[in-house]
């Protein structure tokens, strides 16, 4: 039944069918499309290409000790202007999510600060309570470290497997962290890529896909050359680092293009590219360190870049550049990843979610001193770029031409919480 009044109505929006109609919005979700009502707020979208929004899997919202390099509060207002909704916080935090308690104080955390829809993963390591935390909320489990990583350890295969069945039996879904590591520590950008070679990776990703039980939903996170996307069983992510930079695009020593997986070299990224269409996901791995972290020497220096508001932009030039098409973007960074996790999809039917990104036809240049996140800085510096001028969460507009409005995010909880409270 069409409501007498909503909330919001977005008026000419341009629906992925190519035709243009109203978006009616009551209490967060899409009412109706097409016939106009009398609002408490409308928005003229004409000139504006309209994305759901982005449901960024990956990231590190760091807080707590780690409040230095990000907060829930930074982290998440960097993530609404770039056009991202609902981020899934990785659970290798200072202290990991072992507990209920611990991830229970993370919820309450994310829930006092955060300004778009949030997700806590839990962490499985030996001793973990991986039932108390599915009971409690987490969204999934892992990031699970099959190679070591910033405040994440290595898990050899049998403690895996082990692992593995336990999260199996609890119906989870398993998201992996897969590498090898040989060598000593690397001194430059080149070192970094042998130390942690991307056949190395594909090795990595068979093994675990031969470790898991049948039947186990895996999800590989970042996987950065396309052997490892056509060695994975299960669901696969990548990054737009590794998309967008190779490590011949830097100085041999910069540690501000240090993360794991390596950058690879230009030949490769090319080669991920190849492979778009058996992408399912792109996610950031928002992994902020301050430029002081940064510049220490490069054997010590920590692995991780930001980048939770840059994704969709970056994209969303390549689609303006014709490089990749609009549906595949929408696909990759919203649709697909609320179905891998089960979360409501953000869309233009009855019932959907009613979150939205509004981006501009002007292609700009990625500034880091106009970026939200605390760390302050950026590898995509002066790379083309595409940011939204509104964004609406769960029907309210909680970014309009630069400015951040109060919100009521949504914490979305995994299923083994909502089937327990059944």
């Amino acid at each position: 039944m069409l409501p007498v009044t909503a909330d919001l109505v977005l008026r000419n929006v341009a629906l992925p069918t190519g035709r243009r109609a109203d978006v009616v919005i009551a209490g967060g979700i899409v009412r109706h499309i097409g016939a106009p009502v009398r609002a408490d707020e409308t928005l003229d979208c004409s000139r504006y290409t309209c994305l759901p929004g982005a449901v960024d899997m990956h990231v590190h919202m760091r807080g707590g000790a780690q409040a230095e390099k990000e907060d829930w509060r930074t982290g998440t207002m960097s993530a609404v202007a770039g056009g991202v909704t609902v981020v899934v916080d990785q659970p290798n935090t200072v202290p990991p999510l072992t507990t209920p308690a611990l991830l229970r104080a993370r919820i309450y955390e994310a829930e006092e600060q955060a300004v778009c829809g949030f997700a806590v993963n839990a962490s499985v390591v030996p001793g973990a309570d991986l039932a108390g935390m599915r009971d409690a909320g987490a969204m999934a489990f892992g990031e699970t470290f099959a190679a070591p990583s910033s405040y994440g350890e290595g898990l050899d295969p049998e403690t895996l497997r082990g692992l593995f069945s336990c999260i199996h039996a609890l119906g989870g879904l398993a998201t992996i962290h897969a590498e090898e590591v040989r060598g000593p520590a690397p001194a430059t950008l080149a070192d970094h890529d042998r130390t942690r070679s991307g056949a190395g990776e594909a090795r990595a990703v068979r093994g675990v896909s031969d470790l898991a039980p049948e039947g186990l939903r895996l999800h590989f996170c970042h996987l950065s050359t396309a052997a490892s996307i056509g060695a994975a069983r299960g669901t696969v992510e990548v990054t737009p680092h590794h998309l967008f930079l190779s490590y011949e695009m830097f100085e041999d020593d910069d540690t501000r293009a240090r993360v794991n997986p390596p950058l690879r070299d230009e030949e490769t990224r090319r080669g991920l590219w190849s492979r778009w269409d058996a992408i399912d996901v792109v996610a950031s791995d928002h992994a902020p360190h301050t430029l002081r972290e940064k510049a220490l020497p490069f054997e010590i220096a920590p692995s991780g870049i930001p980048g939770v508001e840059t994704m969709v932009p970056l994209l969303m030039a390549a689609v303006r550049e014709g490089r990749i098409t609009l549906a595949s973007v929408i696909e990759k960074t919203s649709w697909r990843p609320a179905a891998i996790l089960g979360i409501p999809r953000a869309g233009f039917e009855p019932g959907d979610r009613a979150d939205y990104a509004f981006y501009p036809d002007e292609i700009t240049r990625i500034d880091a001193s106009c970026l939200h996140a605390k760390c302050g800085w950026s590898p995509f510096e002066g790379f083309a770029a595409v940011f939204p001028e509104e964004v609406i969460v769960r029907g309210t507009r909680a970014y309009a031409q630069g400015d951040f409005r109060e919100t009521h995010p949504a914490w979305y909880p995994g299923q083994g919480y909502l089937s327990s409270k059944n």
